[in-house]
């Protein structure tokens, strides 16, 4: 199996419920195991900034499932929980699913980066990401919770 971190985020709907549910559809792919989850966070949005705020998380799963195939079961995931891909970037969205990092994977093509190229910008993926890995070292940007200690974490909330 692989160790694979993936981001969650929802803004829609209930945003929670979304998430929540993703933990759930994450523990049901084949070959793949929810080894543990970060806390939820309210993030401010990021990117388009008229819209209501994220609820995000952190995931890490075993899998034996190739990046493109996790790809491919996370879109389906994301379609489920009624995400329509429509070409906005950063705009609202049901649910959002982005594999960050798999171990001993460096990938870069059409479809799929690994690692995640802007993590080291994102504070509402570092954050979470931190409570699970702070000593995973991400290929070409460094470890975590020292990305993490260069950003500006101010608005983002750990949710009950």
């Amino acid at each position: 199996m692989t160790e694979a971190y993936i981001a969650l985020g929802s803004n829609l709907g209930n945003a929670r419920g979304h998430v929540l549910g993703a933990f759930d559809a994450l523990a049901r792919l084949p070959g793949t195991q929810l080894l543990a989850h970060s806390p939820l966070y309210l993030t401010p949005p990021w990117g388009m900034l008229e819209q209501p705020p994220f609820v995000n998380a952190v995931a890490r799963v075993g899998t034996t499932l190739s990046p493109h195939a996790l790809l491919d079961a996370l879109l389906a995931i994301e379609r489920a929980a009624g995400r329509v891909r429509d070409g906005e970037r950063w705009g609202p969205r049901t649910l959002d699913l982005d594999i960050l990092h798999m171990d001993g994977v460096a990938l870069d093509d059409e479809r799929l980066s690994l690692p995640h190229p802007r993590i080291r910008d994102r504070a509402f993926v570092l954050l979470p990401l931190n409570d699970l890995a702070p000593d995973l070292a991400l290929p070409g940007q460094g470890r975590v919770a020292d990305l993490l200690a260069m950003l500006d974490t101010a608005g983002l909330e750990r949710l009950p």
